[in-house]
């Protein structure tokens, strides 16, 4: 073939792919009935071949359990686009083969999604409100998670709509994503709501939509907000995304992070209050933090997803303990948290991890890859959950880096490096042997005995790690303080006082 006929092809099949990562669009329509449902119209151009398969996640990234969200879906059709009806069958428990027999260009399915679970990893919908976990809602071509996306949403009279997809231009309520991964990654929230004065950090928008918040003061929120963004922008030193949306449900359960958005159970009731405050602006921290930890900086496994079995990995207690330790430090570098304050969550999450029988049965790493049956929290007195202990083993190797480089570098140095060569440079996740490497590059000695708290169920050594910064820790009753030393040599009151200032 000569050199000008394969460019000719070369071109042909880009335009042809193009032409079809442009031709997936979704339209999806709220109705209201004794079983509240979704209708959704997909009309997919440019298809090939007299079968294709279409497919629903059975989980969604961020909450690492099976959904089933096939279970809700009903009425699924197909037809050319004469208007033909097409065979439609489904063949497996989240999969339906459409058979085309007659080649036709254009398939024009549809179907609908009961909507009857209020949580941020389901869809819901009632009178004044909608919500939707896109994994859940959304069908793709199977082999096709790499196409772009147009998604119209049509409101019922009355409401707004809320997402951090990206919108198209004069065209109302419709929004384009690039592929399923960013669509999947992109909750809408629908219906009465209201919108909250924005700010900026490091120039991006910030954005906080909510159903019917109750009484508090949205400007003082939005202040404290700010802060807390700024402080977390701070640790890794750069924002990836164009615009940041909080999308809060109102009651309901959960929050789970996303790219450039997070979706969280929010009244704002419990804000006129200090100490509910304090743990909504922890919430709060930890779900915008997972933008960088579990989103960018991430575990090889977790991207490309599986959809259909789940994405397993050991690194969990990284992805979530850490994010729960970084929680901590966030609010308290924001001024909104005391160290001592610190030091008890420390306390607590110690006292959880170590009152629980499942500490002798399963390490950290085992808790992340097992969550998928155990769930995050542990299953009985067999295991553990790694939002105790992770928060811990980020304490303790936080400490063990600001002792060994004197206090030159710590974990948010580790942080840094894994979001610059793994995310920015090689546009991956890490391995657990690359993520160890990182580490003790940084600390510039073995942690060896800091991941062996992680990968098994030894002790860890608390008065040890903790003395680093002129700490003690003591036990009674089956409990734990930890109490600063009435004195401290140089080094440790260096530590103590940039690691809690």
């Amino acid at each position: 073939m000569s050199i000008k006929r394969t460019l000719i092809l070369c071109l042909f099949l880009l335009a042809r792919n193009f032409a079809w990562a442009q031709e997936m669009t979704y339209t999806v329509s709220p109705v209201l009935s004794d079983t509240p449902y979704y209708h959704i119209e997909l009309a997919c151009r440019g298809v090939s071949g007299d079968s294709l398969q279409f497919s629903i996640p059975d989980w969604t990234p961020g909450y690492y359990q099976l959904m089933d969200y096939a279970a809700a879906v009903r009425n699924v059709q197909a037809k050319d686009i004469n208007g033909n009806t097409l065979l439609c069958k489904k063949t497996g428990k989240n999969s339906w083969w459409i058979y085309n027999t007659s080649a036709a260009p254009v398939i024009n399915l549809q179907y609908d999604v009961r909507s009857t679970r209020l949580f941020v990893a389901s869809n819901y919908l009632e009178a004044d409100r909608g919500f939707i976990s896109p994994a859940g809602m959304f069908m793709h071509l199977k082999g096709h998670i790499e196409q772009a996306v147009t998604l119209t949403v049509k409101p019922l009279n009355g409401w707004s709509v809320a997402t951090g997809l990206r919108p198209v231009p004069d065209q109302q309520y419709t929004y384009i994503a690039s592929d399923f991964d960013v669509l999947y990654d992109s909750p809408i929230l629908m219906g009465k709501l209201e919108t909250f004065p924005s700010f900026d950090v490091q120039g991006k928008p910030h954005h906080f939509i909510a159903y019917r918040p109750r009484e508090f003061d949205r400007a003082a929120f939005m202040k404290d907000l700010q802060k807390i963004i700024n402080t977390a922008a701070d640790i890794i030193g750069d924002i990836p995304y164009d615009n940041y949306t909080f999308l809060g449900i109102g009651s309901g359960m959960g929050g789970i992070e996303h790219l450039n958005s997070t979706a969280v159970s929010f009244t704002g009731g419990n804000l006129n209050k200090p100490e509910e405050k304090i743990r909504t602006y922890n919430f709060l921290a930890h779900e915008y933090f997972h933008h960088y930890n579990v989103k960018r900086i991430r575990p090889i496994e977790l991207g490309p997803f599986d959809y259909d079995h789940g994405s397993k990995t050991r690194l969990l207690w990284v992805s979530e303990g850490f994010t729960v330790y970084y929680e901590y430090m966030i609010l308290c570098r924001a001024g909104f948290t005391t160290p001592d304050e610190v030091l008890r969550a420390l306390q607590n999450n110690i006292h959880a991890y170590e009152s629980k029988p499942g500490r002798l049965l399963q390490s950290a790493a085992g808790a992340s890859y097992n969550t998928w049956s155990d769930g995050p929290f542990g299953a009985g007195d067999s295991s553990i959950s790694y939002y105790e202990k992770g928060p811990v083993l980020g304490a303790l190797m936080d400490l063990k880096i600001r002792h060994e480089t004197r206090n030159k570098y710590s974990l948010d140095d580790v942080m840094r490096a894994l979001y610059r060569e793994y995310y920015q440079e090689k546009k991956r996740g890490f391995t657990e042997a690359e993520f160890r490497s990182v580490a003790e590059r940084i600390a510039g000695v073995s942690l060896a005995e800091c991941f062996d708290y992680a990968n098994t169920v030894k002790t860890p050594d608390y008065k040890k790690y903790f003395g680093y910064a002129g700490l003690d820790v003591a036990t009674k009753d089956g409990s734990f303080a930890i109490t600063r030393r009435k004195s401290m040599n140089t080094l440790q009151e260096s530590i103590l006082k940039d690691w809690l200032p």
